[in-house]
């Protein structure tokens, strides 16, 4: 009897499992952008969650490269630093392949300021300089913050979705690159998106949620706020 029913149990697990894994090779894709509004009429259409596919007998080489991460980038800027992304925006054969990466250039303390990608978990790892690296866990999690200094050669894993930055903490320049589980990874700067938003977030939505003076909002809301990437 008790072969009997550890038999049917196993079929039972077995069943389970199965039916699990047909509904996880079923789901939904990632989303590619911030939102997809569905439409009836296919001619109202003006873009796809991702890109549509090139005729295979048109492609070519060039369509899979990309030239000139090896040029140091201006960090003449407010931040001190200067992202150039190597997404499917700028590299067309990156399509439905779910890579994309970045260069990262760093004045002397230039900051890539408190950041999340919405859609790629990051790995950063540093050819030169001195950099200053942490990530900040979700809430569930107590919000707690982990950092690392890292060296040429140091890398490090920004899980997807979670606030991350890096700062610059030498006296010279700094050059890391990013790699990212998507072929459009997004990015929402924190400051810009809380005081840049357009049009603005109502004050007193914003001074109750930081717990500040009403005057210190206006004046971040009126600041020009810039991207680095």
């Amino acid at each position: 009897m008790q072969i009997i029913m550890k038999a049917k149990y196993l079929i039972v697990t077995v069943a389970l499992l199965a039916l699990a894994c047909s509904l996880a090779s079923a789901c939904d894709p990632s989303p590619l952008q911030d939102f997809c509004v569905a439409v009836k009429d296919p001619a109202s259409a003006l873009f796809v969650n991702g890109k549509f596919c090139k005729d295979p007998k048109l492609v070519s080489a060039n369509d899979f490269f990309f030239s000139g991460l090896n040029v140091p980038r201006n960090t003449s800027n407010p931040l001190g630093s200067n992202i150039t992304i190597v997404n499917v925006d700028n590299l067309a054969g990156l399509n439905t392949l779910g890579i994309s990466l970045a260069r990262l250039d760093f004045a002397p303390y230039g900051l890539n300021p408190p950041h999340t990608h919405p859609r790629g978990t990051e790995f950063l790892i540093v050819l030169q300089g001195t950099l200053y690296a942490g990530f900040v866990t979700s809430n569930e999690d107590g919000n707690r913050l982990f950092t690392k200094i890292l060296y040429p050669g140091d890398v490090i894993v920004f899980p997807i979705g979670l606030i991350h930055f890096q700062l610059n903490v030498g006296k010279t320049n700094a050059i890391a690159f990013a790699g990212f589980n998507s072929q459009n990874e997004g990015r929402i700067d924190i400051a810009n998106a809380v005081f840049g938003s357009d049009p603005k977030i109502n004050l007193d939505v914003l001074t109750k949620a930081f717990q500040v003076d009403k005057k210190l909002v206006e004046y971040l809301q009126k600041q020009l706020w810039f991207t680095n990437s």
